[in-house]
């Protein structure tokens, strides 16, 4: 079974079903997550409305943590394996890595604004999330150079993620304390349930994206593949090993061992 989940012909067919399960659950947990948000949830009575920033604000910031270690993950095994598909699975989680640590941000300074009077301190669980943007922009730009060195970079990168955990509890911070934990939660459920809806949903989300993100890359390969075998039996002579490369590069990926590896496993699964 383990075996099988890795043939391209596999994925393929098992994701063309789940992927419009994903999809039609995530518009229920988006319709379900605005409503518990904004009709449901009391206001806080401290905050007021302003609390209702944060059942958004958590969630994403719980995501750019979530994608971030995925990243790494498969950074660490595209660096071992030099397979394609874990590069793209890590040039995926950048992406969207960088926009849940973005908008974190973005929210954090507008929730911050008529908490603290100000967008934007340099509290310590502000900066490390910052530090972290910064790491997934440079991953960006290092994919364009070298993706030994992205990757490089997202396990190194790794070290910054206890700190935003435990930076609360190390330092004195404007943050406060985690308000759950495996020990439970201080949070009253009424407000719990919008923050765990709104989890979910950015979940789903990324999975949804993950999933079109491989099936493309799937489908470029076969595209790849099939025009290479029409132009064999054509005659048609194949092009030059720099353009060959510069397809390669504009792919993603650094060997172009693993993508022929790849195309000929699709090729060879549907047989």
């Amino acid at each position: 079974m383990s075996v099988s989940l890795l043939q391209p012909s596999f994925f393929m067919s098992k994701t063309r079903s789940y992927a419009q399960i994903l999809i039609g659950s995530r518009w229920f947990l988006t319709a379900m997550a605005i409503y518990l948000s904004l009709w449901v949830a009391p206001p806080d009575f401290q905050q007021g409305e302003n609390s209702r920033i944060l059942y958004v604000h958590v969630p994403v910031a719980w995501m750019s943590i979530l994608v971030y270690i995925a990243t790494a993950i498969n950074s660490s095994l595209f660096l071992l394996t030099k397979h394609p598909l874990f590069l793209r699975f890590s040039g995926t989680g950048i992406e969207i890595g960088a926009f849940f640590t973005l908008f974190t941000l973005v929210t954090g300074g507008f929730w911050g604004r008529p908490m603290w009077g100000t967008f934007w301190v340099w509290d310590a669980r502000l900066t490390s999330v910052f530090i972290l943007f910064f790491i997934y922009l440079g991953a960006l730009c290092f994919q364009k150079l070298s993706v030994e060195l992205a990757s490089i970079l997202i396990c190194v990168g790794l070290i910054d993620i206890p700190i935003i955990k435990f930076s609360v509890n190390w330092w004195n911070t404007l943050h406060q304390p985690g308000s759950i934990s495996r020990f439970g939660t201080s949070i009253h459920v009424s407000m719990l349930i919008p923050i765990v809806s709104n989890f979910a949903n950015f979940l789903f989300l990324t999975c949804i994206l993950f999933v079109l993100e491989t099936r493309l890359l799937i489908l470029s390969f076969l595209e790849s593949s099939l025009t290479e075998e029409i132009e064999a039996r054509e005659g048609i002579p194949k092009p030059s090993s720099l353009a060959v490369r510069s397809k390669t590069s504009d792919m993603g990926g650094s060997s172009s061992d693993g993508w022929t590896n790849l195309s000929q496993s699709f090729l060879s699964s549907l047989l």
